[in-house]
């Protein structure tokens, strides 16, 4: 539970229908079971204790006797174990029959949850045995104990405040309004679903649909139990699909027809941290009016068995790549068509360099002419060979001008860069950061005057990760007149390259892609090795991968160093040692902090994600923010 992870667990039991005595072993063994294996939040089946499909058996006084009996028996059995464990059942209360999850913590039983919406169609007819539950909770007696019974109790972990757990029964998620949304917007972080839901064609794919999307809609966690074999078969089966989903996203999913448990763990920081953002989420006004009920978890170190993607900003799925990256390619175009028609610019200056960013920056500036209806020949891409240019980048960024159609422009900076050294009394053997950014910043100008000359604008090149390291000279490759890579991270520069080049037509622009992609990323401000690049940017500041591991994290969900630490070891295991992995976090919020003053001035470009860096929306950071607390956390870590 450490860190906001809240593991969970979804068990369908091997049940007989009507054999309580059978049933209450089964669940007993299956919370023996979860509690070994770590879940802390368990959720079993609706009407588990007895069966769904007990019909008219319902009215039968043996019946229902007996599973208020089992479920005193399994109280019993939870005294000792540390989780919160909902059970379905039937019970009596005041002449009328229910049906609800019974939530059970460490021997006590702490509330029943009612079913508001009963199905009343060809398969069920639930109404003719079970009265729907009341519109508000109220206080029952149960074993002279008064307990709360009705909906949206909230029940609430007092070790983990934000840990508050609410269910709700099968069909109350397909309805319109679920009472799970006033639960979720009273607080309620983790909904518990406990189901029987017949199988039929196509079902469970809309069943998948309905519990993300619901999980989506209430920035939520959602445990969903459902009933399997064992159920009666005499009009229907039951596939015991287990869901297990966080903000729209399902973590596990059990096989159909196959009684199973499945366990996930639930970042409850992640949903908290999406809802402080979420303005359109609106807390409930009826907070207070809701039953609120505590329980008790020891807070332990949660085995994590849930994967974290190593690369957040792409997707790992081939035909979602593909989309994503002519989506991305297509904002990022639109956005500067937007520009181009607004200030009536005849051209856009792009510095090529024939590395990867600026590779991108020239691919959308092509895209963005051809919608605009501009001939291409209006693009001017300047090359500006300097010390530390090798034939490699020169020959392809001429190549891929050509290849593009636009109008390649060599203007050799050396002895521009020469006299600036004079000027300012620099010598050209030492190789300092003077020596570099008087480079970065000799091309700025050059690129700026040749758009002054065309009536153009000046395409920005730097992507995002170079933004939140601050990997970019000041006033120099830091400033453009309309930056289309500013919310692009380098990982997914990658990847948007590799999908023009996968996607084009054309071998030869083929060809030079795939060469720049498979060039070391590099400002070439140092002079080349026998020819090859020298100053390698990895080498100097970290892997990219990691840097936007990190970003992705900090940004979107405001983790905490140790946290994001946690999730790179499991991310990168067998990529990275431990020892890496912190070298670089380190080095990561050391330059996050102390670069902000660039971020703070950044150029307009177009945002194309949920994570970007620009002052005017995005991350409105002071540029004097101390970075103290983040380094003290960081401090505690134990590679």
């Amino acid at each position: 539970m450490k860190q906001g992870f809240v593991k969970v667990a979804a068990a369908t039991p091997n049940i007989k229908v009507a054999d309580v005595d059978h049933n209450l072993k089964e669940i007993c063994r299956l919370i023996d079971e979860t509690v070994a294996n770590g879940a802390k939040v368990i959720a079993f089946p609706e009407l588990c204790v007895t069966g769904y499909t007990c019909g008219d058996l319902f009215s039968q006084d043996v019946l229902l006797k007996k599973a208020k009996e089992a479920l005193k028996e399994i109280v019993l059995h939870t005294a000792g174990k540390d989780a919160l464990v909902f059970v379905g059942l039937p019970y009596v209360v005041r002449n009328k029959l229910y049906n609800v999850a019974a939530a059970i913590n460490n021997g006590e039983l702490l509330g029943m949850v009612t079913k508001t919406f009963l199905p009343n169609y060809s398969e069920f007819y639930e109404m003719r045995q079970f009265q729907p539950g009341p519109k508000k909770a109220d206080w029952i007696w149960f074993d002279e104990e008064e307990i709360p019974f009705g909906p949206q109790i909230l029940f609430e972990c007092e070790e983990m405040p934000n840990l508050v757990v609410s269910a709700e029964i099968c069909e109350d998620v397909w309805s319109p309004i679920p009472p799970s949304i006033e639960a979720a917007l009273s607080g309620a972080t983790l909904i518990v679903n406990c189901s029987a839901s017949d199988e039929t064609v196509g079902k469970d794919s809309y069943r998948e649909r309905l519990i993300s999307g619901q999980s989506a809609r209430l920035i939520a966690g959602y445990v969903y139990a459902n009933a399997g074999e064992g159920e009666s078969t005499t009009d229907v089966v039951f596939g015991g699909h287990n869901i297990i989903a966080e903000n729209g996203t399902i973590l596990e999913e059990a096989t159909r027809f196959i009684n199973d448990t499945i366990y996930s763990e639930i970042d409850i920081d992640r949903i908290v941290s999406e809802r402080r953002k979420n303005t359109t989420f609106q807390m409930s006004d009826k907070y207070d009016e809701l039953i609120h009920v505590t329980f008790s978890l020891q807070m332990e170190e949660t085995k994590l068995t849930r994967s974290f993607a190593p690369l957040p900003f792409v997707p790992s799925n081939t035909a979602e790549r593909q989309r994503r990256c002519e989506e991305i390619l297509t904002i990022q175009a639109m956005g500067l068509k937007k520009r181009l028609a607004h200030t009536n610019c005849k051209s856009a200056v792009v510095g090529i360099s024939g590395g990867l960013d600026s590779t991108l920056a020239l691919l959308v500036t092509a895209k963005a002419f051809d919608l605009q209806g501009i001939d291409r020949k209006c693009i001017e891409s300047v090359t500006m060979p300097c010390f530390g240019t090798t034939d490699r980048t020169y020959q392809n960024a001429c190549l891929l001008t050509q290849k593009l159609g636009a109008t390649l422009r060599e203007v050799n900076i050396k002895d521009a860069v020469r006299q600036h050294f004079h000027d300012i009394g620099h010598s050209e053997d030492q190789h300092d950061v003077t020596y570099e950014n008087s480079q970065a910043r000799e091309r700025t100008q050059v690129l700026m005057d040749i758009a002054n000359q065309t009536n153009g604008m000046v395409i920005g090149t730097g992507d995002m990760s170079e933004l939140a390291l601050g990997w970019a000279t000041y006033n120099g490759d830091h400033m453009s007149m309309y930056g289309v890579n500013a919310s692009v991270p380098k990982t997914l520069v990658r990847h948007l390259v590799q999908y023009y080049a996968d996607t084009c037509t054309d071998e030869e622009l083929k060809a030079v892609l795939l060469d720049v992609l498979d060039t070391p990323v590099s400002p070439e401000l140092l002079p080349p090795k026998d020819g090859e690049i020298a100053q390698k940017t990895e080498d100097l500041v970290g892997p990219y991968e990691l840097h936007d591991f990190y970003l992705y994290y900090v940004l979107r969900f405001g983790y905490e160093p140790s946290k994001i630490y946690r999730l790179a070891k499991q991310a990168f295991a067998g990529m990275y040692d431990e020892e890496t992995i912190l070298k670089w976090l380190n080095t990561f919020y050391r330059r996050f902090f102390s670069q902000q003053f660039k971020r703070s001035c950044l150029p307009d470009g177009p945002k194309v994600g949920t994570v970007a860096v620009s002052p005017r929306g995005d991350l409105r950071m002071p540029s004097d923010a101390c970075a103290a607390i983040w380094m003290e956390d960081l401090k505690k870590i134990q590679a």
